[in-house]
C-alpha cells in the first residue's frame, strides 16, 4: 500500500506539470500558431479556422516584403536629408601626430603636436539650400511611393482573399452538384432498369456524375493555389494552410459618379510624380548654383613641440575662395542632365495625371457593370433554382423527357457557378476601383 501511495503522489504531480507546461506553452505561441494549433485537419492538411480580411490586413501590413523594401526607401531618403544639411554645419577636425626625423647634418628629432580645426560655409549660390529642398521633396515622394506600394499590395492581397472565398464557395457548390448529379443518375438507372429509360440516358448521367466528380476534386486543387496566392500576399516566408471567411457583399459601391479630374489630383501616385517634378526642379537650381564660388572661413589652433605634452601653440583664422576654372564643360553637362530631368518628370506628371483619371473612370465603370450583374445573376439563379424544383417532380413522374430534364439541370449547375463567378469579380471590381482612388491597406 505504501508503494501505491509514493506512486500515485508523483503521477499527479506529473500530470499536474504536464498541464500546467501545455497552457504555459499556449500562451506562448503567436495568433497564427494558436489558430493553427486549434485548427480542423481535412484532407490531411491543417486548415485555419478562417481569417477574416482585417486580419489579413494585419498580417500583410507587418510581414510583406514589398511594404518593408519602400519603408527602408523613405529611410534612406530621410538619411540624405540629414546628410545634406549637414553641410550647412561647421566642419570641425582634430589632428594628433607624432614624427620623427633624422639628417646627415642632425641628430634625430621628435616632433609632437596636435591640432583642432574648423571650417564654415558662408557662400555656395544657395547650391546647398537647394539640395536640402530638393531632399524634402525626395521625402515626399517616398512617402507617397509607400503609399503607392501599400495600394498595389491591397489589390493584390484583396484579389487573393476574394479568390481563395471564391474557391471555398466552390467546392460547396461542386459538392452540392454532385450530390444532385448522383440522386439523378441513381434515377435515371431505376427508369433504366425498368425500362422507362433507354440507355442513352443512363450513360448521360453517369458521364455527368464522373465531370461533378471531377469538379470537385479540381475544386479542391484550385483551393491549395489559392492558398498558395494569398499566402505570398501576406508575406509569409512558407506556406501555411489557411481559409479565409467573408461575405460576397460590396462595401464601396460608389453608385454616384465622381468627379475624376479631382479625385485624381489627391490619389498618392500623382502626388509622388509632382514631388519628383519638384525635386528635379530644385536639382536644376542646385546644378546652376554650382557656377559661383564657395567661399568658406576658417580657423585652427594647436600646440608643437619636442617633448610630449607640446606646449608651443600657433592659431590662424582665415577665409577661402574656391572656384574651379576648367572641368571639361562637367558643370555645362550636368546642368543639361538636370534639366532633361525636369523635362522628362514634366512628361510623366502629365502622362501620368491622364492614365490615372482615365483609370478612375475606366474601373468605376467595372464597378457599376459587376453591381448591376450581380442583381441580374441573381434573379436568373433563382429562376433556375425553381425550375429544375419543378422539373425534378415533372420527370419523376414521366411528365417530361429526360432531355428536356437533363437540360434545365445543366442550366441550374452553370447559373449557380456563373452567379459566384459574378460575386467574386463584383469584390475584384471594387477593390481596382479602390486602387485606383489610391487606397491603402488602412482603407
Amino acid at each position: 500500500m505504501k508503494n501505491i501511495r509514493w506512486f500515485k503522489i508523483p503521477l499527479f504531480l506529473s500530470l499536474f506539470l504536464v498541464f500546467s507546461i501545455s497552457l504555459y506553452a499556449e500562451e506562448m505561441l503567436t495568433p497564427l500558431e494558436v489558430r493553427i494549433k486549434g485548427a480542423a485537419v481535412a484532407s490531411g492538411d491543417l486548415l485555419l479556422t478562417g481569417l477574416t480580411w482585417e486580419e489579413c490586413v494585419k498580417i500583410a501590413r507587418k510581414n510583406h516584403p514589398d511594404l518593408v523594401s519602400a519603408e527602408e526607401k523613405l529611410n534612406q531618403a530621410k538619411a540624405n536629408k540629414a546628410i545634406t544639411t549637414s553641410n550647412l554645419l561647421p566642419q570641425i577636425n582634430s589632428i594628433l601626430s607624432e614624427k620623427t626625423s633624422k639628417s646627415a647634418t642632425k641628430d634625430r628629432t621628435d616632433t609632437y603636436s596636435y591640432e583642432v580645426t574648423g571650417k564654415q560655409l558662408l557662400f555656395d549660390g544657395l547650391k546647398t539650400p537647394y539640395d536640402i529642398a530638393q531632399a524634402k521633396e525626395e521625402i515626399k515622394s517616398s512617402q507617397f511611393n509607400y503609399e503607392v506600394t501599400s495600394s498595389n499590395v491591397r489589390l493584390r492581397l484583396r484579389t487573393a482573399f476574394v479568390k481563395l472565398l471564391r474557391a471555398q464557395e466552390l467546392l460547396s457548390i461542386t459538392e452540392e452538384i454532385a450530390r444532385r448529379r448522383k440522386q439523378s443518375a441513381e434515377l435515371v438507372k431505376l427508369r433504366y432498369e425498368a425500362g422507362r429509360e433507354h440507355r442513352g440516358s443512363f450513360l448521360t448521367a453517369e458521364a455527368n456524375l464522373a465531370q461533378a466528380e471531377f469538379e470537385v476534386s479540381q475544386a479542391k486543387r484550385n483551393i491549395k493555389l489559392a492558398q498558395r496566392r494569398l499566402n505570398k500576399e501576406l508575406g509569409r516566408p512558407k506556406f501555411v494552410p489557411v481559409r479565409v471567411k467573408g461575405v460576397f457583399g460590396i462595401i464601396y459601391s460608389d453608385r454616384k459618379k465622381s468627379d475624376f479630374e479631382d479625385l485624381a489630383e489627391r490619389t498618392p501616385f500623382l502626388q509622388d510624380l509632382i514631388a519628383q517634378k519638384e525635386a528635379a526642379r530644385f536639382g536644376l537650381k542646385s546644378a546652376k548654383a554650382d557656377f559661383f564660388p564657395q567661399i568658406y572661413a576658417s580657423t585652427s589652433y594647436g600646440k608643437t613641440a619636442s617633448h610630449w605634452p607640446p606646449n608651443q601653440e600657433a592659431w590662424s583664422v582665415g577665409a577661402s575662395i574656391s572656384l574651379p576654372i576648367f572641368e571639361g564643360a562637367k558643370r555645362w553637362a550636368t546642368v543639361s542632365k538636370s534639366r532633361a530631368k525636369l523635362n522628362q518628370t514634366q512628361a510623366d506628371e502629365r502622362s501620368g495625371r491622364d492614365g490615372v483619371i482615365f483609370t478612375l473612370e475606366e474601373t468605376w465603370t467595372e464597378l457599376q457593370d459587376a453591381i448591376d450583374k450581380v442583381q441580374m445573376k441573381k434573379k436568373f439563379l433563382k429562376a433556375a433554382e425553381e425550375r429544375a424544383k419543378i422539373a425534378q417532380t415533372q420527370y419523376s413522374s414521366g411528365l417530361i423527357t429526360f432531355n428536356d430534364w437533363i437540360i434545365i439541370e445543366d442550366n441550374l449547375v452553370s447559373t449557380k457557378k456563373s452567379f459566384l463567378d459574378a460575386q467574386a469579380d463584383a469584390l475584384i471590381a471594387e477593390a481596382n476601383w479602390i486602387q485606383a482612388k489610391g487606397g491603402t491597406l488602412d482603407d
